[in-house]
């Protein structure tokens, strides 16, 4: 079984993997807006991953380490549709466990399912996410493994943008969150890399403790 440190390192270098490949970036000077309305220095695109082999077997591995260390009784790996559906398709793979994947809402048509794939009762399962932002989405495709007779044992994710948000939604519904990276490794690799000015971290920093703020500069 894996430790926390190893989790650790690979924090750093998958943020690195992340900004080499662009589907990461940062611009302080010049936010970007979310379809939440959000005005953020940073935008994430993890579904870019999936073109580059060596990356999305460094996340799979990663997301294997980290379910057999916090989730290890997981039984059935499940996909958020669409971007987390082919990353738990490796993870299901490696460990040679069941997938299902989870709509964001049940179909207009036919059996009108929202799970696609055999979940048992009872099954305890591990949701696969790509990105973590207010954390709304994924809690809800958790909780929606429930409610079809399951266990959801949490969600793990490849990146967080470590909103308080997102923590407060998790924590509130008692729902284990756990990501291979995270926004404080990506600050952390930019800056190695050059990508922001060791006088950018501040004010990055601060978007992150409060976007809403951020917004109003």
């Amino acid at each position: 079984m894996p430790n926390t440190g190893n989790l650790n390192a690979l924090a750093g270098q998958i943020a690195k993997e992340l900004l080499n490949i662009k589907a990461v970036a940062l611009r302080p000077d010049q936010p970007f807006t979310w379809t939440s309305g959000i005005i953020s220095p940073i935008y994430c695109d993890n579904r870019l991953t999936m073109s580059y082999p060596a990356i999305r077997s460094l996340i799979a591995d990663g997301f294997v380490q980290l379910i057999r260390q916090y989730y290890p009784d997981a039984e059935v790996i499940a996909g958020t549709a669409t971007a987390g559906i082919p990353h738990a398709a490796w993870v299901a793979e490696r460990m040679n466990l069941p997938m299902i994947y989870i709509r964001d809402k049940a179909k207009g048509h036919g059996k009108k399912n929202q799970i696609e794939g055999m979940l048992p009762e009872g099954a305890k399962t591990v949701v696969i996410e790509d990105l973590i932002s207010t954390g709304g989405s994924s809690l809800k495709a958790a909780l929606a493994v429930n409610e079809a007779g399951g266990n959801a044992l949490g969600v793990a994710a490849i990146f967080s943008y470590q909103l308080d948000q997102a923590e407060a939604t998790f924590n509130e519904a008692d729902m284990p969150l756990h990501t291979l990276s995270n926004y404080t490794a990506l600050i952390g690799e930019a800056v190695k890399q050059g990508s922001i000015r060791e006088s950018d971290v501040e004010l990055l920093q601060s978007w992150r403790k409060d976007p809403q703020a951020f917004g109003k500069k």
